[in-house]
């Protein structure tokens, strides 16, 4: 425990601490606590991207996560996780269990009224494919996962 949290009670503990934090809201931003609750092998939402920094919390199993420009990771009960949000596009968020629930807790800052997640077109994930990690094997999210009112040729 560092000194910073020594006077901490007992049963209290920081998990993370992210310190460039407030130079990533956005300015009048409202605070949202969201649950996210994956059934056993649920990949979780398409490629997408949020309106603003979410900082969570891992409470059940594990999430497979994945973020534009970082490889894939599985995240277990316990992890923090950060994301900035913005013009990043999360690529995974899904259950890595095939036979148990996985769930994690987030607070996201984003502007009031704006939507929590926002689908990517498979138009912009073939334009941005550059800047995913290549990762062997992986399946691509052009092919495998749609954007809403889009079809497959």
């Amino acid at each position: 425990m560092s000194a910073e949290h020594a006077h901490l009670p007992p049963g209290v503990e920081v998990i993370a601490t992210l310190p460039e934090a407030p130079a990533r809201i956005p300015a009048g931003a409202e605070a949202r606590t969201i649950r996210v609750t994956l059934p056993p092998g649920d990949p979780g939402a398409p490629p997408h991207r949020h309106p603003g920094p979410l900082f969570g919390y891992v409470t059940q199993g594990e999430i497979l996560f994945e973020l534009e420009g970082q490889p894939p990771r599985v995240l277990k009960a316990g992890d923090a996780l950060f994301e900035p949000g913005g013009d990043v596009i999360h690529y995974q968020g899904g259950n890595n269990l095939p036979d148990a629930q996985s769930q994690l807790v987030v607070t996201m800052f984003a502007p009031p009224g704006s939507p929590v997640l926002t689908v990517v077109s498979a138009e912009e994930l073939a334009e941005r494919r550059h800047l995913r990690v290549p990762q062997p094997g992986r399946p691509d999210p052009v092919r495998n996962r749609e954007a809403p009112g889009s079809r497959r040729a």
